[in-house]
This record gives structure tokens, sequence and C-alpha cells, in this order.
């Protein structure tokens, strides 16, 4: 791991940030995305092949990309989704649930860039991303609802907590009654056959 420190080796984080390529990185981290200069910079090195590693703080995955989207002006924002649904690998979003016997766990919502989710970016359908996590359309991507059932019905979280963080109460009841995990469906009474 190499790194350099603002006011020592360089003048200013976006001056680094800007040279960072120069020192033949192959994976780049960012503390945070929080403007377009360093927004701008994050998908140059996407573009030449750099694995870039960033946090922002936004609700959950869909608003990630709305907001990496919003960093930049309307005329730029049709180029900027057709390079984000091009080299974006994948966003993971967390909340910090309080469990059932004390601390808190994390209920985990993950989107991967699939051949859909990517044509909804490009398209501007933030909506349409939110909507195939939901419907489970974007193939190994995670609701806040499904791992939020997950963790319910495992006995970690309570209903109550569970319905307080999730973003659509009604689709975690859904979620509960008709999705069962394995978990769940390991638990659930067996029916009896008659023979």
């Amino acid at each position: 791991v190499n790194q350099r420190e603002v006011g020592l080796d360089t003048d200013s984080f976006n001056q680094a940030l800007r040279r960072v390529l120069r020192q033949d990185p192959d994976i780049i981290l960012i503390g945070e995305l929080r403007d377009a200069e360093t927004a701008e910079t994050a998908l140059q090195a996407s573009e030449s092949g750099h694995l870039v590693l960033s946090t922002m703080h936004t609700l959950d995955a869909a608003e990630t990309v709305a907001r990496m989207v919003e960093f930049f002006p309307a005329v730029k924002q049709a180029q900027v989704r057709s390079i984000l649904a091009g080299v974006l690998r994948g966003v993971i979003s967390q909340r910090l649930v309080p469990r059932t016997d004390g601390g808190r766990v994390a209920a985990v919502e993950i989107l991967l860039n699939t051949v859909l989710v990517a044509e909804l970016i490009e398209k501007g359908d933030i909506a349409g991303v939110k909507e195939a996590m939901e419907k489970s359309l974007a193939e190994g991507s995670q609701s806040f609802e499904a791992d939020i059932a997950r963790l319910i019905t495992e006995g970690v979280v309570s209903r109550d907590e569970g319905m307080a963080y999730a973003d659509s109460p009604t689709n975690l009841i859904w979620r509960l009654h008709n999705d069962m995990s394995p978990v769940s469906k390991a638990l659930a009474p067996k029916e009896e056959h008659d023979g």
C-alpha cells in the first residue's frame, strides 16, 4: 500500500487525485466522493481499467447512482450515465439495524451492474434500477427488504425494527409471507401426507 500525504507529498487532495494514475496503481481508494471533480477523476480512472473503490453518503444503492450523475451539470449527465453504465461493477449499501440480543447488525443492499441495470442507468431510469432489485431482476443483487426479511426470519432482528429500517414496509411484509428463504423454509412446519 502506497499513500501520499496532503501538505507533505502534494499541495491538495484534488491535485493528488489527478496525478494518481502516474503512480501506476492497481487499485485506487477514494475516501469519499463528494464533488464533481472527485467524481470525474474516479470515472476517468475507472475508464482506464483501474479498480476504484469509494464511499458516498446516500440512503440506498439507487440513490448512489443518481447522486453520482447529479454531481455533473445537465449537459454532461447523458455522457456520465453512459460512462457509469460501462464502468460500474457494483454498489453496496448498509444500514445498521438494532439486534434482538443487543448491538447492531448490517442489513445490506447490493446492486450489481448487470446488462439490465446498465441499460437502466444509461437511460437515466433510476426508479427502474430500484424496481429491478426489488423484483430480483438484477441477478446477484439484493434489496434492503430482502436482507431485512432474512434477518427477521433468522430471529436476528425484530419485525418492528425491520419495518422501521425498510424502504418499503409493504414490500418487506410481502417478502416475509411469500419469498421464504431456505432458512425459513427449513423452520416452517412440515405438511403431513397420508400414505
